[in-house]
């Protein structure tokens, strides 16, 4: 778990480079390109002969329709997650040059990472970070965006000063709670926004040494389209955290894990009408894992959830494996190594 949580943070900030300058004890020549390019001779890693790579823990999912937490992209200029119901036509002079990590075992998703483009004109530089946190499976003691916000700001080290305390703003017709803090040594700024959407708390991260272009920024984002504020789970299945109980349920039937290996697994399900699994995403789990654990929930029975008299559908969590949970840091993955 340590290392794929390290391998997370380590995307969300590396790549974020006024983040790593801003830190840096002195300048620094930019590449030839202009970025950093992964065809680079010293990015590169050769592979020693006879070494065998095994494809560890990732994520997956049952069907390659149902779209998943993860799926968000950048396609001409216009950022969309179907998942979150999320479309964001990107200012100009901004793009995506690299996708982000698998979603952690702790529910951490990068959704998007957005920077300027070559034709970017205004000297102060910035950086768009769109995460999301899986409020089934995160470690950090918060029931919800407002309480990640809270935490976040009551755990800045040292280094860093609250600018902006938390407060209630809109963004695209939809609540968010935002703060800001910044980095005296480095000078450097973040606005932090964050909202709950399908038991997801999706925050937008922006930074630069540049308040004024991160103020044009949140002006930016209010052409954000979002869900609605009443469609709590962005579709039409219910969010219920911890449904998976005996008193909700027919039939259940434990997955036999037959190689002991000490990862957490944490599972996503949407439960139909008849109370059947009809979906399973596996946030990261061994191949050997995720069959198991179809093999068992395929299964599975639960009674109908009915909202007004009515079955509906239910989307909730199961976290299976043996790992232990570690409180962290909500504000980690915005900070600069």
């Amino acid at each position: 778990m340590h290392s794929r949580l390290l391998y997370f943070l380590a995307a969300c900030v590396l790549s974020a480079s006024l983040a790593v300058w801003g830190q840096a004890a002195g300048p620094q020549g930019p590449p030839k390109n202009g970025v950093d390019s992964p065809n680079d001779p010293q990015h590169m890693t050769k592979v020693p002969t006879g070494v065998i790579l095994v494809k560890g823990a990732w994520s997956s999912a049952s069907d390659s329709v149902t779209p998943l937490p993860e799926d968000g992209n950048v396609v001409n200029n216009v950022f969309s997650d179907k998942y979150f119901r999320i479309d964001w036509a990107l200012p100009p002079d901004w793009t995506q040059r690299y996708t982000g990590p698998p979603p952690s075992d702790s529910g951490r998703y990068v959704l998007a990472q957005i920077v300027p483009a070559d034709t970017f004109k205004r000297p102060a530089r910035g950086n768009i970070l769109i995460t999301a946190e899986d409020m089934f499976f995160t470690p950090i003691p918060a029931a919800g965006a407002r309480e990640l916000i809270n935490y976040s700001k009551d755990n800045l080290q040292a280094d860093y000063k609250v600018e902006r305390p938390p407060t209630q703003t809109m963004i695209g017709h939809r609540s968010f709670t935002f703060f800001a803090y910044w980095s005296p040594v480095a000078q450097l700024h973040w606005y932090v926004l964050a909202t709950e959407i399908r038991c997801h708390t999706v925050q937008l991260v922006l930074s630069s040494r540049d308040t004024s272009l991160l103020d044009d920024l949140m002006q930016d984002l209010n052409k954000m389209n979002l869900p609605a504020e009443d469609s709590l789970t962005g579709g039409d299945a219910v969010c219920i955290k911890d449904y998976a109980q005996d008193d909700n349920m027919i039939a259940r039937v434990e997955p036999v894990l037959t190689e002991r290996r000490y990862n957490a697994i944490p599972v996503r399900i949407i439960i139909d009408k008849e109370g059947r699994i009809k979906h399973i995403h596996f946030l990261s789990a061994f191949p050997d894992q995720a069959r198991a654990i179809t093999d068992a929930l395929q299964q599975w029975k639960f009674r109908p959830f009915l909202r007004s008299g009515q079955p509906v559908e239910v989307e909730t969590g199961i976290m299976f494996g043996y790992a232990p949970r570690t409180v962290i840091s909500a504000v980690e993955d915005h900070k600069p190594m």
